[in-house]
């Protein structure tokens, strides 16, 4: 027998007898809102009430995210002022988030995620496998704007926090199974509580399916589905008042088939022996009906094993001074087949396989002596390689008198990181009601590369070669961050802050030529806010508000372009620049009101200006010359000029026989691009969706059953694409789900 069925069996025997013993008390029964909940965040690695918090957070509790309907991190898309989090192009686990028009969308492992996730203040450093299940969460933090001087990673857009449960002396357990459309099916189990009197643990897991959402127009086959196996297992030990330590470990298994979107500009392939271009596949009209198309043979899909562990170690060391101590493993392997063009034809079909391992440390130093100074400083380290294999396969793309030519290209390349940082930050209440704070990072990465690329083709050798080369690199910055608050009144906050964020350079992972091979330099933006929190009317409304600027310069932009379009074999090329300097300018409003007992409203406003002060990127014409393309006033993609959101729900009360709670919610996204390129087809004009629930829970909060939809309106709306349009002409867009409904029943004791 293992120690984790060991563990599992104790906290099961532990649940039931505590379901058994326990009376049900009227008390424990979640009452219908008489005011708004104070949350507590670690936005600022200690424990502070969001409205203390001089900076731009969003917190979500567990209960929040149950009134979202919330499965994956994707759910956020909306509930958050200028935040873009949608599933990645052509992928069922990556997670495209941008925060105040700042991001990176591409997953390919030589360029670094734009905005940090962390799962229990671990650093996640791939966007592939970052879409976490949300399945043992006590609530999420979402931090807008540079990060750094307080956490692990620099993140040059913002950072957003999960926390998972921790278990402790009570014992607790929740089991919810639930069914929905496209034949969706989950079961969700926790339990947790004392397994001696100084250690507990927790057990939790989640098996998900559902059915494809896209059908294959000439096969019949399902794309788009959901097949999901997670667990965690955490074991938290109490030896003393004035230790802690907590041992977690995370699994996550993945086995989708292929997510395909739709192909929105005509397909093409070039004839070397008529040097003609040749149309193959016009767009199909009208808005998707959800069919799509790939002949990628097998059925091959999408696997990915995602597993993490990791150690935090508490320690007080008196009544002033605290350290602490973060040691984690995470190790991501995927086998993604992804069908770029989403037809029949094979222009864009590639295999990516990739086999990630990332070691972290962290050590931080906290000083808090109750009086008017309190600082928090400490050191990271990251370690992290990055090997993948890759396979593209085109015979579409080049005919001879319009029999297509057979054209593979394989790839197998091998990045190393090592990331160094100090940081620190403190905070001085200089006069009765003001406070400073004062944050500096240094940091300091170094990457390796290697990367070997062979082109075959039977039917034409001449395209047959290899390609290989060897580079490295290194970067350092200083990121320091200024903020001054001041407390108004007891209920309210104002406060401004000066932050530098950046994010370091990289290579050109798709170099398939001398040509290609190049070093991108690092990012960096300042950015200024001014805020306000406030909490009104006895606590019935809260109202925050934040303004803000942002100096962004050097943006790492992948582009497209045909090289050498003159030579007898035309080659395409992406290149990635430091494309230049963009100017934001925002605003964000957040408010939650309970205007009569039982009601809570809420809404958001974000607004957005943004645009390419100075945006050169390039071609190349005849005879390899290098022509530059002023786009300059051209808009960044994901950052739609307007968000905005409003919610409401009710509770009614039934005395014995429980609460009726009924909530909807309507979110609304302005015009947006879904490509650097800035393609007319790949936009998606604005839109607004709906979701609405229906929940009952028991007198004594017991049973839960409740019922929800999303996209109340079977809105067909895009949220990402592909733009290769130097192969075939590639401009593929991907949709968010259809209208789908679920149906829970949880039981919890």
């Amino acid at each position: 027998m293992t120690h984790a069925t060991t563990v599992t069996r104790s906290l099961l025997a532990a649940a039931i007898t505590a379901a058994l013993a326990l009376p049900a008390t009227h008390a424990a029964r979640a009452q219908g809102a008489t005011g708004l909940e104070e949350i507590v965040v670690t936005a600022r690695r200690t424990e502070e009430t969001l409205q203390d918090v001089p900076i731009a957070v969003s917190a979500f509790s567990a209960e929040d995210l149950r009134n979202l309907q919330a499965e994956d991190l994707s759910a956020l898309q909306g509930a958050v002022p200028n935040l873009n989090l949608v599933q990645g192009r052509g992928s069922a686990s990556s997670a495209n988030i941008f925060i105040r028009g700042i991001g990176q969308p591409d997953a390919l492992q030589t360029f670094d995620p734009g905005v940090g996730v962390y799962l229990d203040d671990v650093y996640i450093s791939r966007i592939q496998g970052a879409l976490f299940n949300l399945h043992d969460v006590e609530r999420i933090e979402v931090l807008r704007g540079p990060q750094g001087t307080l956490y692990g990673k620099n993140t040059i857009a913002g950072a957003i926090k999960i926390v998972t449960r921790r278990p402790g002396p009570d014992t607790e357990a929740d089991i919810e199974i639930g069914i929905g459309r496209y034949n969706a099916r989950n079961a969700k189990v926790y339990l947790a509580g004392e397994l001696t009197d100084t250690l507990y643990g927790s057990v939790s897991g989640l098996w998900g399916e559902r059915d494809g959402t896209v059908t294959d127009a000439l096969t019949g086959r399902e794309y788009n589905d959901r097949d999901e196996r997670a667990a965690r297992v955490a074991l938290r030990w109490v030896p003393t008042d004035t230790l802690e330590a907590t041992l977690a470990f995370d699994t996550t298994r993945q086995r989708n088939a292929l997510s395909l979107g739709k192909a929105e500009a005509p397909l093409i392939s070039f004839d070397l022996a008529t040097n003609q271009v040749v149309v193959r596949r016009l767009p199909d009209a009208g808005e998707w009906d959800r069919t799509a198309a790939s002949l990628l043979p097998n059925d091959p899909g999408q696997k990915l094993d995602h597993q993490g562990a990791s150690l935090t170690v508490d320690w007080a060391v008196n009544d002033a001074v605290g350290a602490k101590s973060i040691t984690a493993w995470r190790k991501l392997q995927t086998d993604f087949f992804i069908d770029i063009d989403g037809t029949e034809l094979q222009l864009g079909d590639v295999f990516v396989g990739v086999d990630q391992n990332q070691i972290s440390q962290e050590f931080q130093l906290s000083f808090d002596d109750g009086g008017r100074f309190r600082a928090v400083g400490g050191v990271y380290a990251l370690r992290e390689r990055v090997e993948s294999e890759q396979a593209a396969f085109a015979d579409d793309f080049l005919l001879l008198l319009g029999t297509p030519l057979d054209f593979l290209r394989t790839i197998e390349d091998d990045l190393k990181t090592t990331s160094y940082a100090l940081f620190g930050q403190g905070t001085w209440e200089f006069a009765p009601r003001w406070a400073a704070t004062l944050g500096l990072r240094y940091t300091y990465e170094k990457k390796d590369y290697f990367r070997t690329t062979s082109t075959f083709s039977t039917a034409f050798p001449l395209l047959d070669g290899t390609f290989a080369f060897d580079i490295d690199d290194s970067w350092s910055a200083f990121t320091p961050s200024f903020t001054i608050d001041y407390k108004a009144t007891d209920d309210v906050l104002l406060y401004g802050s000066l932050a530098r964020g950046f994010k370091s350079g990289g290579f050109n992972g798709r170099a398939n030529s001398p040509a290609d091979v190049s070093v991108f330099d690092p990012e960096y933006v300042w950015t200024w806010e001014v805020g306000a929190k406030s909490t009104l009317a006895d606590n019935r409304l809260r109202l925050n508000a934040a303004a803000f600027f942002s100096d962004y310069k050097d943006f790492q932009a992948r582009i497209s372009e045909i090289a050498n379009p003159d030579d007898p074999v035309p080659n395409f090329g992406f290149p990635v620049v430091n494309a230049g300097k963009l100017e934001i300018w925002g605003a964000e409003v957040e408010a939650a009101w309970v205007p009569v007992d039982n009601l809570t409203l809420a809404a958001q406003l974000g607004y957005l200006e943004v645009d390419y002060k100075e945006f050169s990127g390039r071609a190349q014409g005849p005879e390899g010359s290098i022509i530059i393309i002023d786009r300059s006033g051209d808009e960044p993609p994901f950052a739609p000029e307007w968000t905005a959101r409003l919610a409401a729900s009710y509770t009614f009360e039934f005395g014995t026989s429980g609460a009726v709670t009924l909530g909807a919610d309507g979110a609304y996204r302005s015009k947006a691009w879904l490509s650097v390129d800035n393609q007319d087809v790949l936009t998606q004009s604005g839109y607004w969706l709906a979701n609405a629930f229906v929940s009952w829970l028991s007198d004594d909060a017991r049973w839960r059953v409740t019922g929800g939809v999303r996209n109340l309106t079977d809105k067909v709306y895009k949220v990402d694409a592909q733009e290769f349009t130097a192969v075939g002409n590639i401009q593929t867009a991907y949709y968010g789900d259809p209208r789908t409904w679920t149906l829970s029943l949880r039981y919890s004791f």
